[in-house]
C-alpha cells in the first residue's frame, strides 16, 4: 500500500508568554492509502494540533510532515494552499456551509479555486458528490432548509467534490443525535470500503468502533496504536 501521510519526531510548542507548552512530543505517525484512522484523547492531549499539522494548516515546531511523499515544512503559503485544496477534504462538527447558498452551491466550492474547470464540470462533479451522500433530491436547498444530518451530508460531499487524498473529519458527530450519527458514521465506512482514506478525530469509543484502526493521544504522545479486528 501507498504511505501517504508521514509524521518524523514531529514536535509542536506553543509559548504563552514566558511559559511554553508542548502540545505535540516527537510524534512519529504514518497512514496508508485506505485507512480509516480515528484519533481519540482527552482534551489537551494534542488532536486539535495534530488535526492542524496534518491539515497543513499549522506547521512543526520541529519534524517533518510529508504528505504524498512531499515535505509539507518546506513549502510556501501559496505552495500549501494549493497542496490542501488538492490533496486532502476537511468535514468539521458545525459544517461550516454558506448559510445563504445552496447545497449544490456550497459543494462547487472548493472546485472555484481548481484550476482548468469549467461552470459545467464544477457543477455536475457537485451533482456526482450529492449523489454519494443520497442527497441529490435537496440540491437547491439551503442549509437552514436543511437537518443536522443532511447539512453534514452536504459538508461530506463538499469534501469529496475535489477526489481527495485524504479526507480529515474534526468531530464529525459532535452535533448529531445517536441515530443520524450511525448514518453519517455509515457513509464514512462506504466510501472508506470504496479506497477513501480517513482520518477523524473523535472522543466518543462508539463512534471511533467505526474505524479500522485506533490511536489514542496522552500528552502530545501516542500511547496506543491498534487495528481493529472488525469494524461495525
Amino acid at each position: 500500500m501507498k504511505g501517504i501521510i508521514r509524521l518524523e519526531k514531529v514536535t509542536k510548542i506553543y509559548k504563552m508568554g514566558d511559559i511554553e507548552v508542548k502540545a505535540l512530543d516527537e510524534l512519529d505517525f504514518t497512514m496508508e492509502e485506505g485507512d480509516f484512522v480515528a484519533v481519540m484523547g482527552a482534551s489537551g492531549s494534542g488532536k486539535s494540533t495534530l488535526m492542524n499539522i496534518l491539515g497543513c494548516l499549522d506547521l512543526p515546531t520541529e519534524g517533518e510532515y510529508f504528505l504524498d511523499e512531499k515535505s509539507v515544512g518546506k513549502m510556501k503559503k501559496d505552495e500549501l494552499a494549493r497542496l490542501r485544496n488538492a490533496k486532502l477534504g476537511f468535514i468539521f462538527q458545525n459544517f461550516n456551509l454558506l448559510p445563504r447558498t445552496t447545497a449544490l452551491d456550497n459543494i462547487e466550492l472548493p472546485l472555484l479555486y481548481a484550476s482548468g474547470i469549467t461552470r459545467r464540470e464544477r457543477h455536475e462533479k457537485a451533482r456526482n458528490s450529492l449523489e454519494l451522500v443520497s442527497l441529490s433530491d435537496r440540491h437547491k436547498h439551503h442549509p437552514n432548509q436543511l437537518s443536522g444530518g443532511q447539512q453534514q451530508r452536504v459538508a461530506i460531499a463538499r469534501a469529496l467534490v475535489t477526489d481527495p487524498l485524504v479526507i480529515l473529519a474534526d468531530e464529525p458527530t459532535g452535533n448529531l443525535d445517536t441515530a443520524t450519527s450511525k448514518d453519517i458514521m455509515n457513509i464514512f465506512k462506504s466510501l472508506n470500503n470504496s479506497g477513501k482514506t480517513i482520518l477523524l478525530v473523535t472522543h466518543e469509543t462508539d463512534i471511533a468502533a467505526y474505524a479500522k484502526r485506533k490511536i489514542l493521544l496522552r500528552d502530545g504522545k501516542i500511547i496506543q496504536d491498534t487495528q481493529s479486528r472488525k469494524n461495525i
